[in-house]
């Protein structure tokens, strides 16, 4: 019995010092960000190379938005996350990786100037929307379908002020959005209204366009 309370005792004490953590992770993401000015957030498959079509749509983007004065931020690692930092830092702007630690696929690239590694996906998802003024998305799987839902759902709820949600490539998302259209508007689990908070733009330049109509620098 005694020893069962030892245990119990130990995994409370290890509770309250994850608190710690956890405000330490806030603490270092806050005093790395709080200065790189207006920004944009990018996702998209780790999976994807140099010379595949949506690696150098996701590099152009963000070095048209480095251009015109943004930073961008990123998961940190590789594919499109590595591409887009490339971009940015082509451009000479702040180019942001929020790594997360992983036992699979998510090492650092090394194009991002300002490197910052989370252990909590919950406060690395914190600081994507905190500093982020549009989220673009290009294709990627459940991580990035996840950012894409998180971002609709706080603007829809009036939890953070409304942002551009781009995503990149109609062929690859036409079909969920046709769904969103055919299903979850028809049967009334969302309103009209809240479909106008995605827009589907593939080319680089138009993406960055359409941002500026909503983020004046």
């Amino acid at each position: 019995m005694a020893e069962k309370q030892y245990i119990v005792d130990a995994l409370s004490a290890d509770e309250a010092w994850r608190v710690f953590r956890i405000m330490a992770e806030f603490v270092e993401g806050i005093e790395e960000l709080s200065h790189i000015g207006p920004a944009v957030s990018i996702f998209g498959s780790a999976r994807e190379a140099p010379g595949d079509v949506y690696y150098e749509k996701a590099r152009e983007v963000a070095r048209l938005l480095g251009t015109q004065g943004f930073a961008v931020i990123t998961g940190g690692g590789p594919g499109i996350m590595e591409a887009a930092n490339r971009g940015a830092s082509e451009a000479g702007a702040p180019s942001v990786g929020m790594n997360i630690q992983l036992p699979f696929e998510q090492n650092p690239n090394p194009y991002a100037t300002i490197s910052i590694s989370y252990k909590y996906f919950f406060i690395r998802k914190v600081m994507f929307v905190k500093y982020a003024m549009a989220y673009v998305i290009l294709p990627g799987g459940f991580g990035t379908m996840d950012e894409l839902f998180e971002a609709l759902t706080l603007i829809q709820t009036k939890r953070i002020r409304s942002f551009p949600v781009v995503l990149m490539g109609k062929d690859y998302w036409g079909g969920l959005v046709g769904w969103l259209k055919k299903t979850m508007l028809r049967e009334g689990k969302i309103s009209p209204g809240d479909l106008e908070l995605i827009q589907m733009i593939d080319e680089p330049d138009q993406v960055v366009r359409h941002i500026q109509k909503f983020v004046v620098l």
